[in-house]
């Protein structure tokens, strides 16, 4: 992966339906969206060319940007069409795709009725979002010092970039803490999602995850949950108190960047990667790289 800053790199970036080199890709300082954190966006992967469930993303973007009072100016078609242009003009078969939908600098102030909506759509390289070792052994968790909020005060359905700053914020104490991720409970104290992931607990083979009720029901959560079903696993969504983790023998998260990794320490807990868990890794890569295969052949 490469560790150029993300400002200054060679490539595309599809911005306001046109291939904007990427260093020219900019906003101005009074873009609404710095300031009062008016912008949705996405983020998918590609594995041998073909972007995992693009449309599904597009269309949470636009319902993300409704959510946020506004409108984005280009159809679910258009948005899937640039994404798949600028993975090819990155020269890109593997990679990250993130789209970004966002209010503009016309207006300055809480109130920006006015404001342009401006999209763009940015794709990278970027391999698993933890080690090979990690992924293999477990990543750690510490608790976050934030939980996520009640959503009759913030817009939880939405994928909104600021209901991130408190994932920021927890991720970084947890990695000073020698941690790779933070988990995070709700406002009642119940079990919610890590920083950027949504979590499963394996119980005497039965596997139990948060009812997604105030944080993002993942459409990584979604495949998972379809791939324990087709093995003939129990799949139960329910609220699920920190205390149990105490009779939980596997824990494992997921997510676009996080495909399916397990846990081996949630604070002073530990786990081991089981076999559940290894079953749905091995499915969930087979999935994904197999979609190219699949979509090069229904094209023949």
């Amino acid at each position: 992966m490469s560790m150029l800053p993300f400002h200054d790199r060679d490539g595309w970036i599809w911005m306001n339906g046109e291939m904007v080199p990427w260093r020219e890709a900019k906003v101005h300082v009074l873009t609404h969206a710095l300031h009062y954190g008016s912008a949705v966006f996405e983020g998918e992967r590609a594995y041998n060319g073909t972007i995992f469930k693009l449309t599904e993303h597009t269309e949470r973007l636009h319902n993300s940007a409704e959510i946020l009072d506004f409108k984005i100016p280009y159809p679910v078609a258009a948005i899937d069409e640039a994404c798949r242009a600028t993975l090819k003009a990155n020269q890109l078969t593997d990679g990250y795709v993130r789209p970004i939908a966002w209010r503009g600098s016309e207006m300055m102030g809480v109130s920006a009725q006015n404001n342009r909506i401006n999209v763009a759509v940015a794709t990278w390289e970027w391999p698993s979002y933890f080690s090979p070792e990690a992924r293999m052994e477990g990543i750690k968790l510490a608790w976050a010092k934030y939980k996520r909020p009640d959503p009759a005060t913030a817009p939880s359905k939405s994928k909104a970039v600021g209901l991130y700053m408190i994932c920021t914020i927890s991720k970084h104490i947890a990695e000073r803490e020698g941690c790779n991720d933070a988990m995070m409970l709700d406002w009642r104290g119940l079990i919610a999602e890590t920083t950027g992931a949504n979590v499963f607990l394996v119980q005497d083979g039965v596997i139990h995850t948060p009812t997604p009720d105030c944080f993002l029901d993942g459409i990584t959560r979604r495949t998972v949950i379809d791939l324990a079903k087709k093995r003939g696993f129990k799949v139960v969504e329910r609220a699920i108190k920190p205390e149990e983790l105490k009779k939980t023998q596997e824990v494992f998260i997921c997510g676009t960047a996080a495909e399916v990794t397990p846990i081996q320490s949630i604070g002073d807990q530990k786990f081991k990667p089981g076999e559940i868990t290894k079953a749905l890794m091995q499915d969930y890569d087979a999935l994904v790289r197999g979609q190219g295969a699949k979509a090069a052949k229904a094209a023949e």
